[in-house]
């Protein structure tokens, strides 16, 4: 067992990848796009000048940074209705607190929407550690934040799981040098994916499994 862990947020523990994918498709609506298929893959996971790049290069015309708040405001506004958790979200945390591991989120979602949702579904006390997207210079698939983590985990990367359901974020992990598990959402894992991570798991359930049987 390593010596921490570190989660993603949207998608993994929450159920919150469609209310973004929603909230996508809307906000191109409100600026007179044709909404673009390739945009929710291409934006999962990522932060700051990435996500504003990924923006200007579906929807050229628009304010990207406009687009993005409000895509995102929209989603925070959902999530404070009704935040649906992932199955084996508080199983896997639990194990792994009660073994002594200590916890991060590394998320690209603001800091704000971190601690609200956290606060919501009251995971707090889980946490040793939080990062925002907006702390660190590079977004997903860079490695910063999970680098920035790990050290303020006090821990080696290679000590460190990370988690993830998103390609951005499985590719950040990797590249940081983390023991990286994905739990597939809303997107599945291409090949090359499923050569480089630890492991493809179905469920946080089955993360804790197997970390139990000493497979991870």
């Amino acid at each position: 067992m390593k010596q921490a862990a570190i989660f993603d947020m949207d998608g993994l523990l929450f159920d919150t990848e469609r209310l973004y994918q929603e909230s996508w498709v809307e906000m191109a609506k409100q600026f007179g796009q044709v909404p673009s298929p390739g945009f929710p893959q291409d934006i999962c996971g990522t932060s700051g000048a990435h996500s504003l790049a990924v923006i200007r290069k579906h929807y050229p015309e628009v304010d990207a940074q406009a687009f993005l708040d409000g895509g995102t405001a929209r989603v925070a506004e959902c999530a404070a209705e009704y935040l649906p958790i992932k199955p084996g979200a508080r199983e896997l945390l639990d194990f792994l607190k009660g073994h002594g591991v200590r916890l991060a989120v590394a998320s690209s979602s603001p800091l704000e929407m971190i601690m609200q949702n956290l606060g919501y579904a009251k995971m707090e006390s889980y946490f040793d550690v939080i990062v925002s997207g907006r702390q660190v210079k590079n977004g997903k698939p860079k490695p910063d934040i999970f680098l920035k983590a790990a050290k303020m985990l006090g821990c080696a990367p290679k000590d460190c799981y990370v988690f993830e359901d998103g390609i951005n974020g499985v590719y950040a992990g990797i590249a940081a040098g983390c023991v990286t598990v994905m739990v597939p959402d809303l997107m599945q894992p291409i090949p090359d994916l499923r050569k480089k991570c630890t492991a493809v798991c179905t469920s946080l359930l089955e993360v804790r499994d197997r970390i139990a049987g000493n497979e991870l």
